[in-house]
């Protein structure tokens, strides 16, 4: 392994630009190769970071023999074909979330990693800032005994547009796959695989869940409840409730710095976790130390849960009825 974990970035849109600038942050890490559709995009994108190599298409940054892990950032329905690109050429890859559509094309790419032994892991970023390593922290010390119960929320109110990545069924638009995997990927968190899935949603014009509301059981009785929505603002807040106590995960959950410990019978605890840089840096860095390890995995991240969470949302999509067009 190089000195520096050398990164290619594809697709160079909002998302990928917030990745690029918590790179800047990782000592062991550089920004070497961006791929775009457009030889512009490529330059625009390059000339902002200062990336030396600029290519027109994806294929040219995945065979790139100078890059080491590619940040996959392109909309949902692409991050199939895309990581099985950079993975068919030994390349390394995180996959920004949701990973995929659908559990099927999950599976097709975690087997295919699998099968050829290269590191893949699905960037959920909120998984790896101080703040939840915290509240992992928390739990496991038995802070407010036995969790039994979640609350969350993430929702936002988009201008509509039916061709916006929100509100697109060609482009998994909904509130689930963009913003609901947050709630269901902390509930997975803390509870691991849910037994039970029920849930309602407003489907509206182009029948994609402008707002829902879900219920998840677990074992003993355990449960998770969220809401998601793209055209109504909610708090973006997140409890965890247990036998002796909670924790508040406040605004906005899934980029804390701030946590509140309440132990019945006791005064409350402010507990300030601030993070360094944008926060998409503790992601970069945990595949660059899963790649100095010789993993194929995160420890933090798993793919079995990944395939669990897609597989969770399939099912509450179905009880929906809502499907895309692709599937």
């Amino acid at each position: 392994m190089q000195e520096k974990i050398r990164w290619g970035i594809i697709g160079p849109g909002g998302i990928a630009k917030k990745f690029a600038t918590g790179l800047t942050v990782v000592p062991d890490a550089e920004l070497v190769a961006v791929g775009s559709r457009t030889q512009a995009n490529a330059d625009k994108f390059g000339d902002e970071f200062n990336i030396p190599r600029r290519y027109a298409s994806y294929e040219q940054l995945a065979e790139d023999p100078e890059v080491d892990a590619v940040y996959v950032a392109t909309p949902h329905p692409f991050h199939k074909e895309n990581t099985l690109l950079c993975l068919k050429n030994g390349k390394a890859v995180l996959c920004e979330k949701p990973f995929t559509i659908n559990l099927k094309e999950a599976t097709e790419v975690v087997n295919f990693a699998r099968e050829k032994g290269i590191l893949l892991v699905e960037a959920m970023w909120t998984r790896y800032i101080p703040a939840m390593v915290k509240v992992r922290e928390l739990i496991a010390q038995g802070a407010i005994g036995e969790v039994r119960m979640i609350t969350s929320d993430f929702g936002f109110r988009a201008g509509f547009d039916p061709k916006s990545r929100a509100f697109d069924p060609a482009l998994g638009g909904g509130g689930m796959l963009d913003v609901g995997i947050y709630c269901l990927s902390l509930s997975s968190m803390i509870f691991g695989n849910a037994s039970r899935v029920t849930g309602m949603a407003h489907l509206g014009e182009t029948n994609v869940d402008e707002q829902a509301a879900v219920i998840l059981g677990y074992d003993k009785g355990k449960l998770s409840l969220f809401s998601t929505a793209v055209r109504t603002n909610t708090p973006m807040e997140a409890f965890i409730l247990g036998t002796e106590g909670r924790i508040k995960i406040h605004s906005l959950f899934w980029k804390p710095t701030k946590l509140t410990l309440t132990v019945y019978g006791k005064e409350e605890t402010d507990i300030d976790v601030p993070h360094e840089g944008n926060g998409y840096n503790y992601e970069a860095i945990e595949v660059g130390n899963c790649l100095r390890a010789g993993k194929l995995e995160s420890d933090v991240m798993p793919l079995d849960e990944t395939l669990a969470i897609m597989k969770t949302m399939d099912e509450i999509r179905a009880q929906w009825g809502l499907k895309y067009p692709m599937e």
